[in-house]
């Protein structure tokens, strides 16, 4: 059971953060390996993170970043008052179709970092208390922070799937790779 990101390409940063960036996406699709959409959406903490919700979360922040990069407007777009929404389900969704959307995110998300010229271009972040005020960031920083978030994720997916059934991550990627 390896479970190491490997750099097919020393030269090739993008494929590198790329492939790290998929390995985190990985352990949070790992969590859900075996599980209804009602086990998912289970909530075993005090917290309010669920698996289901955690990977509505993700997709969602990583398409915001990287239409936010790209000039475009989020697909979907949050406001107080549905914000809540980007970490459950809401009636009509599924699992398997939350996970599909972030497929196509994901695809999304390597298709412009493959194509902008320069890992080293930029793009403003948008005017808000939580940024400082005319700031820009790299295509770097936008990679990297989509892996600090996703990781981030992926722990907190970790201990959800362990409370639930006691599997933990180790256990999950080999039951991945049996399939």
């Amino acid at each position: 059971m390896v479970m190491h990101v490997s750099e097919k390409d020393p030269s090739d940063e993008r494929g590198t953060l790329l492939a790290f960036l998929e390995a985190q996406r990985g352990g949070i699709r790992r969590a859900l390996l075996g599980l209804s959409d009602e086990d998912a959406s289970t909530k075993p903490s005090a917290s309010e993170l669920s698996l289901s919700g955690l990977v509505k979360h993700v997709a969602e922040v990583e398409d915001v970043w990287v239409r936010m990069a790209q000039g475009l407007p989020p697909t979907v777009h949050r406001d107080a008052s549905t914000w809540a929404d980007s970490f459950r389900l809401v009636e009509g969704e599924t699992v398997a179709e939350r996970l599909a959307h972030w497929a196509a995110v994901a695809a999304e998300t390597e298709r412009f970092v493959l194509s902008v010229p320069s890992l080293e271009d930029t793009f403003p972040l948008p005017d808000a208390p939580w940024f400082p005020a005319d700031t820009r960031v790299s295509m770097r920083w936008l990679v990297l922070h989509l892996i600090e978030e996703t990781a981030r994720h992926a722990g907190h997916a970790d201990v959800i799937r362990e409370s639930l059934d006691g599997k933990t991550s180790h256990q999950l990627v080999a039951e991945a790779e049996a399939k």
